[in-house]
């Protein structure tokens, strides 16, 4: 089983854990993890874009002017197309864009990214992950020390008091992000360049994943 060191907030090792296999040492499916990411984008789309046709503009209610002898190309209807104001053809209408894929590939496609995150050296697990006051600075600081400069996702168990100071020391980082470890999706997995978890986040992912 692959084993990986456990710090602490001043970044030094305090022990070491054995990663559940079954989630950190599943085959890597690039293209499973593709459609997982597809998905997840098609359905963040709202699909409410709509723009009006000609049966929908006001006016245009008669014949512009007679069919001949004007001179002028013939016009049914001031609502046409080529009309300024008048319907348009061929543009977009309200749709739905979500797709389905079954909860068993959703999270096949995790365990995949999980396994292929811990090959890159990308997750740090910590024994915990709690501030004692809401200071970005020193949320900062944590975060330097932990992993660099990197972007990095934060997974934590549950939100709680404790880890309210967490999301507020957290909001003004734009490298950095907290997120539920019941609500890990594949947009944010392979989004962010590390994966910080404590213990704790790490049993949450098994409970669901393992």
């Amino acid at each position: 089983m692959m084993k990986v060191d456990v710090l602490n907030m001043d970044g030094n090792k305090v022990q070491t854990i054995e990663l559940p296999a079954r989630i950190f040492e599943a085959p890597v499916n690039p293209g499973l993890m593709h459609q997982a990411y597809v998905r997840q984008m098609a359905n963040a789309r709202l699909g409410t874009h709509k723009t009006k046709t000609r049966s929908e503009v006001s006016g245009g209610g008669r014949k512009p002017w007679r069919q001949k002898g004007t001179g002028r190309a013939r016009q049914g209807s001031i609502r046409s197309a080529q009309w300024v104001g008048g319907g348009k053809v061929h543009t977009p209408r309200p749709r739905d864009y979500s797709l389905a894929m079954p909860r068993k590939m959703r999270r096949a496609a995790l365990r995949s990214a999980l396994t292929a995150r811990a090959a890159e050296n990308a997750l740090v697990v910590l024994d915990e992950f709690k501030v004692t006051e809401p200071k970005t600075r020193s949320m900062a600081e944590a975060l330097y020390r932990l992993v660099g400069d990197s972007s990095v996702l934060i997974l934590i168990p549950e939100r709680d008091a404790d880890y309210d100071l967490v999301y507020q020391s957290s909001n003004n980082l734009p490298e950095a992000k907290i997120l539920n470890a019941r609500y890990l999706n594949i947009r944010d997995l392979l989004g962010y360049e590390k994966l910080l978890l404590p213990v704790k986040a790490l049993e949450v992912i098994e409970s669901y994943l393992g």
